[in-house]
């Protein structure tokens, strides 16, 4: 879930270029980040500071164990395209700078792991966050300015609500929008759209009417204006009507894509550079359950729970319209998927959630690179 840079256009393609460097070296003139004077949770938390420190592949102390895991059974996947295994149900996850690795969260525990090929998944920093229901860590995402100031942000729920924080090392995590409707389910992502901005998307609760509703936060893609600094100005609504909130993902162009689940269908919209909103732009009425969403130029992918698959939907990069079906692949492969991320070799990272709802086999929870087929379409 990051913002592109200037990419190559290609008709029906999934060409991933710069898209995930460009989100860690945008203002790369920025200086790093005071957190100091920052407002903490409130009530006063109950968790030490947190210690991020991530590490890259091949660099000492890489290669440390993982932190004890409920799951059971060996922790050696002998699919090659598997990165990670043994992990709680997870949920965001972000390819870090260089594309060698990425963070992944852990949605009951609030833990945030570093990930990589051939190494163990490292325990990054843990969240606090009521992990009930479907509750939790529920993603998150890099600071635009990453490589200077390691901020990440994450959208959790609490006791009472649903809320975006900010997290710097060696402090707690601060609020960043609080007062989310958690109503009886939870569910929400968010992905910069530029250096200043911030776009949340927010589930409506299981209540339909709160998301028409301009007083409530919930059901909405929000614009949240330059979250490296404490303020009190509410957030711009950019789309209302949201179900259960997906995802969403920032293509090249600047255009926000969304994933969400209405009662009737599973619906991708597209919120233009200049803020009108296109939707649905692709409707699945069999409700395969949409999840992470990952754009390139020709295609997005798409995470489904349901169909245990990655949908690749063709955009027509000059009308950004989709015409053709989408295809499916890795489909009944890895089982549930959950979060998506692009990589930086024509891939793209999805989490499994196949402790969720699902059938586990002995490895999961799992960190998989897709490769995506040439064309981005075709389904195996």
């Amino acid at each position: 879930m990051t913002v592109g840079g200037t990419r190559r256009a290609a008709r029906r393609s999934f060409v991933l270029g710069a898209a995930v460097m460009a989100i860690v070296t945008a203002s790369a003139g920025c200086a790093r980040f005071d957190d100091s004077a920052s407002t903490e949770f409130s009530p006063e938390p109950t968790f030490g500071a947190a210690d991020i420190e991530p590490v890259e592949p091949g660099a000492p102390g890489s290669s440390t164990p993982p932190a004890p895991s409920p799951a059971a059974g060996p922790c050696v996947d002998p699919d090659p395209n598997v990165v990670a295994t043994c992990l709680d149900t997870l949920s965001g996850l972000v390819v870090l700078p260089g594309g060698a690795s990425a963070l992944v969260g852990e949605r009951r525990t609030g833990t945030i792991f570093q990930v990589a090929p051939g190494q163990a998944p490292r325990p990054v920093v843990t969240v606090p966050v009521d992990g009930d229901g479907d509750g939790g860590l529920l993603d998150i995402t890099l600071s635009p300015t990453y490589d200077e100031d390691r901020l990440l942000y994450a959208y959790i729920t609490t006791a009472t609500d649903n809320r975006v924080v900010r997290i710097a090392a060696g402090d707690v995590p601060k609020t960043v929008l609080a007062g989310i409707p958690r109503g009886t389910s939870s569910s929400g992502a968010l992905d910069f759209s530029s250096p200043d901005e911030l776009r949340v998307i927010t589930g409506d609760g299981g209540d339909p009417a709160a998301a028409a509703n301009p007083a409530s936060l919930a059901g909405k893609v929000l614009a949240v204006t330059d979250p490296r600094v404490d303020s009190t100005s509410a957030p711009r609504v950019v789309m209302s009507g949201i179900g259960r909130a997906g995802d969403v993902c920032i293509d090249a162009t600047g255009s926000t894509w969304v994933t969400d689940a209405t009662a009737t269908e599973d619906r991708l919209s597209r919120i233009t550079p200049e803020g009108a909103v296109v939707s649905p732009v692709w409707t699945w009425p069999d409700k395969p359950g949409v999840g992470g969403c990952a754009a390139a130029p020709g295609s997005v992918a798409v995470s489904m729970t349901g169909a245990r698959a990655l949908a690749l939907v063709p955009v027509d990069p000059d009308t950004n319209a989709v015409t053709t079906p989408p295809t499916l692949t890795a489909q009944d492969r890895y089982g549930r998927l959950r979060g998506a991320s692009l990589g930086a070799q024509g891939q793209v990272w999805v989490t499994t959630v196949n402790k969720d709802g699902g059938q586990p086999v002995p490895t999961d929870d799992r960190v998989v690179i897709v490769p995506v087929p040439a064309g981005g379409g075709g389904s195996d």
